[in-house]
This record gives structure tokens, sequence and C-alpha cells, in this order.
């Protein structure tokens, strides 16, 4: 079934090649075309193309065929395009001639547009809370190891002290400034397209206003032809937002490969987490977190794989953007994982306590006594060189005694600003709008 086919068949090669991946993918998107089409058809009846009766029996079958997806019992048939074709054929099926009027006000362009927005909607939710989720375990381990002093590196080098709490809490802030840019991204989704039809509007009265409010939608794409264009631009978006938390992890998860080495011996795995040797008895690899770096590296590059598909295109709607959701639909699954994984692995990692007892890192103590000098009233720069020509002699002592007050610093961490930054932002996202608009759309009445 086909809702554009006019009774000429389509050589079966092309269509095996323009159908391509699109069943698989639309199974991402079935429960939310049935709820747009619940709104769709609410407002058709309120503007008269449907009746009362007609509306009722095309919500009761709506909300059947929407138990039936969340049961995990839908398919799309093998001789059916895509869901939206599968969605409207259950439909005549079941009533008729009253099944074939859901159409009327909208094209399949605007159905998939308002298709993608529920769905990124609802992936922005579940990984918002499994990003919450990490922030929470990175918190609590920032917490209980805020006094377990390590060595701070640039270039690679021992540099200055560190701890363990510090380290473990700018991963928990750096999540924050994700959710921020992520947030952006959910208010430039959390737009109506609905009523765009194929880009140009419809010559009947459509009440966008109404489906707007029906959806739990922020407000609409007003103009019909920007709503259009809007297909690519909202997933790479989005796909900006996962960037940032990809990359969050995945520069976490190189910090644990490199601070699991025996060379560092910073942090350990349990060894039912770890991973061994086909020829080497003694290895106990961190392939989890070696997997998270590589799968949050790919999902760095979604955003440019949409670029490269959809920056020479010109206004209005080609195939060309069924491609993408091959790339973007199951890239929230695979960065949620990645979250999971990496909380988990964090839930069991273990901290070297006793690091700064090796004499490698008693040059990270320089600083601290440059700045002792600088309090006894030696000018910063003779008190640089002094404690630098004790180095270079031999004849350096540190002292090991650390003193940071300031927001942020060791002895500062600043968990409760940090926790409270991230509350500002949840609330930010008010999913609560969404939920409430989809039980009055589901309730049998």
């Amino acid at each position: 079934m086909k809702l554009w086919d006019k009774g000429t068949a389509v050589n079966e090669l092309i269509e095996n090649f323009t159908v391509g991946k699109d069943r698989e993918m639309d199974l991402y998107l079935a429960k939310f075309d049935v709820l747009g089409s619940i709104a769709h058809a609410k407002m058709l009846q309120s503007i008269g193309l449907l009746t009362t009766v007609e509306l009722a029996e095309l919500q009761v079958e709506l909300v059947n065929i929407y138990h039936i997806i969340t049961n995990g019992e839908f398919r799309i048939e093998e001789n059916v395009e895509d869901v939206h074709s599968q969605v409207e054929l259950m439909l005549t099926r079941k009533l008729g001639d009253t099944g074939k009027k859901i159409h009327s006000g909208r094209s399949r362009n605007d159905q998939v547009l308002l298709d993608l927005k529920l769905f990124t909607r609802s992936e922005i939710q579940n990984l918002v809370e499994a990003v919450c989720g990490l922030f929470d375990k990175l918190l609590t381990k920032a917490i209980a190891n805020q006094d377990h002093l390590m060595p701070g590196y640039t270039h690679l080098q021992v540099a200055m002290p560190s701890s363990f709490g510090l380290w473990f809490s700018a991963y928990a802030e750096s999540l924050v400034d994700d959710l921020v840019l992520l947030q952006a991204a959910f208010k430039i989704t959390n737009q109506n397209p609905l009523g765009s039809a194929a880009g140009y509007g419809s010559s009947f009265p459509l009440d966008r206003q109404m489906t707007t409010d029906l959806l739990g939608f922020d407000s609409m794409n007003y103009n019909v032809i920007y709503a259009q264009m809007g297909r690519g631009k909202m997933e790479k978006t989005v796909a900006f937002g996962l960037s940032s938390i990809a990359a969050t992890i995945s520069k976490f998860a190189f910090d644990v490969c490199l601070f699991m080495s025996q060379n560092f011996d910073f942090v350990s795995l349990p060894d039912e987490l770890t991973t061994g040797s086909s020829i080497m008895p003694h290895k106990k690899n961190p392939d989890v977190f070696e997997l998270v770096r590589s799968h949050c590296n790919k999902i760095q590059a979604i955003p440019y794989q949409i670029s490269l598909m959809t920056n020479n295109l010109p206004s209005g709607y080609f195939r060309d953007l069924q491609i993408l959701k091959e790339v973007f639909l199951p890239a929230f699954q695979e960065l949620s994982d990645c979250i999971n994984i990496t909380g988990f692995a964090i839930d069991n990692m273990k901290v070297n306590t006793n690091l700064l007892a090796d004499d490698r890192y008693r040059y990270m103590f320089s600083v601290e006594d440059v700045n002792k000098l600088v309090q006894q009233g030696v000018p910063f720069r003779d008190a640089y060189k002094q404690v630098g020509n004790e180095i270079n002699s031999g004849t350096y002592n540190p002292t090991r005694e650390v003193n940071h007050t300031h927001s942020g610093s060791i002895g500062n961490l600043c968990l409760d600003e940090i926790a409270e930054k991230m509350i500002t932002v949840i609330e930010g996202f008010e999913f609560e709008k969404i939920e409430k608009a989809y039980g009055k759309l589901l309730a049998r009445s």
C-alpha cells in the first residue's frame, strides 16, 4: 500500500532502493505517528471534516494501535511502504471510509516531520534522565574522594595538586553545560510543524494552534515553508547536543584508560569489569571504556554527516532527507548505552588513596611552595626563581601542604552549587506539560 498510489506499478528495483531501510527506521516513529493522528483527527472534527461519531471511532482504533505498538506487536507489512501507510491501512480495515478520511489536510511530509519531533522530544527526555543519573554518580564519587589527592597534568607532565573529588566533579559540571546545549536543541524541536502539509499549507481551515496545544508543543513553526526547511536542521541541532554529551563521556573514558595503566595506577576496576589477553595472563584491560570512547567519538561525527547530506539542498522536500533517519534515530540509544555503562563502571571504580607517597610526584608541590614564599612577602618572580633553583640543584624538599580555599578549588569543590545548576537546567525542560498532553490524547473517553 502506498498513500500516493495512482495505479501505476513501480519497477521493483527502484522500489526496493527508494524504500531502503525506511520500514525498519519507521518502527522508531510508530507510536508518535499515532499520537499525531489522534491530535489531527480531533482538529479535523473541530473544523467539520469529521463527525463526532467518526472521531470517536477513529480515536478508539488509534488508541488500540498505540497499545499494539507499545506491547511490541506492531509491524509494517511487506507490501506497505511506511508507518504512515500502515496506520492508515489498519484504520481503513476496521472503519472503512472513515479510516480514509484521516489524511485530510496533511501530507506525509508534515506527518514525518511531526513524528520526528515527537520522537526526538521523547528521546531527549530519556537522555536527560540518563545524564542526571550519571551526574549523581559522579557527584557521589566526588564527595567520597574529595580529600584524596592526585597529580594534575599539563602537557601530560606532572603539574599541580589535584584531587579525585575535583576530577569527578569536573565531569559532573561538564554534563550540566551539555544539557544547557541540549535544552536549546529541545526548544527548537518543541515547535509544531503539523499543518504545513507538503510545505505550502492547505486550503482547509486547519486549526494549527489546536494541534499545537493537544500535542504539548511550546509553539508552532508558523511559516509552512520554514516548517519543511526544519527537516535536517532539527536533526543536526539535536545531534550537536548529543555530540556535546558524547565528548564529555569520551574524555572521561580516555582519562580512565590512562589512569588504569600500571604507569599511573590511579584508579582500578574489579576483575569482572575488565577483559584479558589470549597470550598475556596478567592483562586486565579497560575494554568497556575503550568502547565507550569509540562509540562517543562516532556520535560526535553525526552532526557532520547530517550537514553533508543537507547542506546543498534548497527549500522544499527531497528524498535525500530519508537517509537522515538511519544516522539520527539510533543515536539516542547508542549514547544512552554509553551513559549507563559508564555509570555502572563508576559505581564499581576504586581510587588509589596513597598516590603521593611516590616520589615522582614531589615536584607538583612547587607552586604551593612558591605561593607560600609570596605570602611571606617575597615577590612572586623571586620566589619562583628560588624554588626553581632548588629543583635544578637537587635540594628542593617539598612541604607537601595544600591550602586551596577559593570557589571550585580542591578545598572548596562547590558541589552543592554544581548540583543546583543541574536542577535549574532540568526544570527548564518542562517535560510534565508533554506528559499531560499525551495522557489526555490517549484517554478512552
